[in-house]
């Protein structure tokens, strides 16, 4: 066999393998690409999930705050400061709903109050309810707060 016979044979067997291997570099591209793009889209998804879930805390944190202070001014009014002090507390002066103030923490949140009184031996007890619902867009969140008090 003459050399230039054998190193044609060789040169050939060489672009061969090298045809064969190019059709499966192309599958482990597209295997690598397909991988990439699905670990990109799970990404995504974990992070608009994390937004919703601090989204929904913050309006949370704001509805509990508001029915805080529904409880409170509900308080304020069936106690008042400049009451004569023989006047008896009664659920008929605690208004239906509180109003937050325009302001930041409190915008986009509304206030529902209910009292009702009941006896225990010769002491009068009250209970409110203060619920507040915090809404922006889809997000809707509500909180609520019990509160019990003491009158003569």
């Amino acid at each position: 066999m003459s050399p230039n016979l054998f190193s044609l044979s060789r040169s050939a067997y060489r672009q061969c393998a090298a045809h064969r291997q190019g059709g499966s570099a192309l599958i482990i591209g597209i295997f690598v690409i397909t991988v990439m793009f699905l670990l990109a889209a799970a990404l995504i998804n974990i992070v608009e999930d994390a937004d919703s879930g601090l989204t929904q805390e913050v309006w949370g944190t704001r509805a509990l705050a508001a029915a805080n202070s529904g409880a409170d001014a509900a308080l304020a009014q069936l106690f008042p400061l400049n009451a004569p002090a023989n006047a008896t507390a009664t659920c008929s002066s605690v208004a239906n709903a509180w109003t937050p103030p325009n302001v930041v923490g409190f915008h986009a949140c509304s206030v529902s109050l209910s009292c009702t009184s009941y006896s225990v031996g010769t002491v009068t007890q009250f209970r409110i309810n203060s619920k507040a619902i915090c809404e922006s867009g889809d997000t809707r969140v509500s909180r609520q707060v019990e509160v019990e008090a003491r009158g003569n």
